[in-house]
């Protein structure tokens, strides 16, 4: 088996694509940037060419794809096109499509939820042997300097969602086992998995688990905001930032639950966290 991955000089792409090198799997990453995880082929492309995609497919029996985070609708149908067409010429066996949030069930008019739901919709409709994963909320975004940095200061663990809003919790190493098993399993064609961590914890209950000295503060959205462009650009941040407006004004207390396991062991937040400290001493 051969595989692409798409995104994989991001967070989530470059998790599954380590996943896949670490299986003895050949990998090749498609990136603007060109930067790849060891042992990845690097091929450098935008999915808005049609002819750069169709190149990253050729060759490949199996391709894992994850959206840059841009929420222009036109834009972002023009690159599930491509996608679409190039997995189409290339034979694919399986495509498993990262959704990279959570879905609502119907449109919201937050470009960050219906240009991904769009997406889904598209890829379902093509024929294509399609997997769709829908992850919760990642436990790495809170290694995030605005949420460390008042952990560090204050005590207070800062998140933009409510405090009694129960979420599964999900590393990207986790979504990255769930990737792999979707892709390598058979019978999953057409499916539409929920990944999430094994149980669903409140803002008190994840702010319990870095240790009962810590406190959980719900961060303001503009603040976050905030942050997130000077990190990613002002475009990006208030794609994301769209989401948690949203989920404020909604409390939408079931879309973040656990979701089928595949028989995977996903990490707790607490073991997580433990696993973390670990790492840095």
């Amino acid at each position: 088996m051969r595989h692409l991955v798409i995104g994989a000089s991001g967070a989530q792409g470059g998790a599954v694509a380590r996943r896949l090198v670490a299986d003895g799997r050949f990998v090749r990453g498609f990136t603007r940037t060109g930067g790849v995880p060891g042992g990845v082929e690097s091929f450098p492309g935008d999915l808005g060419d049609a002819g750069s995609v169709r190149e990253a497919f050729a060759g490949m029996t199996h391709a894992s794809v994850t959206l840059p985070m841009v929420y222009e609708p036109g834009l972002v149908a023009r690159q599930i096109g491509n996608v679409i067409e190039a997995a189409r010429a290339a034979g694919i066996r399986r495509l498993v499509y990262n959704t990279g949030t959570r879905l609502p069930e119907t449109d919201t008019g937050v470009a960050a939820f219906d240009t991904r739901r769009a997406a889904v919709e598209a890829l379902l409709a093509s024929g294509l042997p399609v997997v769709v994963v829908r992850p919760t909320i990642y436990l790495d975004n809170l290694l995030a300097p605005w949420v460390t940095g008042p952990l560090r200061a204050t005590g207070e663990l800062c998140f933009p969602l409510p405090a009694g809003l129960p979420v599964a919790w999900l590393s990207h190493g986790d979504l990255a086992e769930f990737t792999v098993a979707a892709l390598t399993r058979d019978g999953l064609e057409g499916r539409v998995l929920d990944a999430g961590g094994p149980e669903a914890a409140t803002g008190h209950e994840l702010a319990a688990a870095f240790g009962p000295e810590v406190r959980y503060a719900e961060q303001d959205v503009d603040a976050f905001e905030a942050g997130l462009a000077r990190a990613l650009g002002a475009a990006t941040a208030s794609g994301v930032a769209g989401t948690y407006r949203w989920i404020a004004a909604n409390d939408p207390v079931k879309l973040y639950g656990p979701g089928p396991s595949l028989d995977l062991h996903p990490a707790s937040p607490r073991t997580w966290i433990a696993a973390r400290r670990r790492e840095t001493g």
